[in-house]
């Protein structure tokens, strides 16, 4: 099977269903800043740190998730619609069950952190913003278009658990948080 169509040379992609739009379109840049995030998530993931964690699982479960968004976001057809996965709706509760079992362990937050100290937190940081961006995307063709209930919920939510994670490893790690000099 070849993985060139051709068909997106004249700058436009297919959604499931057949029908077309502009590569540079709403929609489609909401679900390709939910590719893009998956790829962020999957490089954490590769950092051994998190390879050897109880937590691995659980990363590649909202990896999914963010596939079957993008699934969904990816298709108008209605009757393509009823052939996608659904994300759990009790998902939002177990990322907020594990973020509250991490802030557990961790000291108050204070004050505004820097991302950085060790790759793998920075990489906790830029999955969190490329969640943001995403968030935002999905949020400007909600203005114009029906997207998946409970999406921009989930996204929230997820941008949070990758904060959280990234404090989480600052702890794992024993590297000092970074906190934000203002200046003064």
């Amino acid at each position: 099977m070849r993985i060139y169509t051709r068909t997106g040379d004249d700058g436009t992609t297919s959604l499931f269903g057949g029908s077309r739009l502009d590569k540079d379109a709403v929609r489609i840049e909401a679900y390709g800043t939910l590719d893009e995030l998956n790829s962020c998530m999957g490089k954490f993931g590769s950092h051994p740190i998190i390879l050897e964690s109880n937590d691995l699982p659980f990363l590649r479960t909202l990896q999914s998730d963010i596939f079957s968004w993008g699934s969904h976001l990816a298709t108008v057809d209605p009757e393509m619609m009823t052939h996608l996965p659904r994300v759990p709706e009790k998902r939002i509760a177990a990322m907020e069950e594990w973020m509250d079992a991490k802030n557990d362990q961790l000291d108050e937050l204070k004050q505004f952190l820097i991302p950085g100290g060790h790759v793998a937190i920075s990489d906790a940081h830029q999955c969190r913003v490329v969640c943001r961006r995403a968030e935002r995307r999905v949020i400007a063709l909600s203005r114009s278009e029906k997207i998946p209930e409970g999406l921009i919920a989930y996204l929230n939510r997820l941008s949070d658990l990758f904060f959280v994670w990234s404090r989480a490893l600052h702890k794992d790690l024993n590297i000092p948080e970074i906190p934000w000099n203002s200046g003064d």
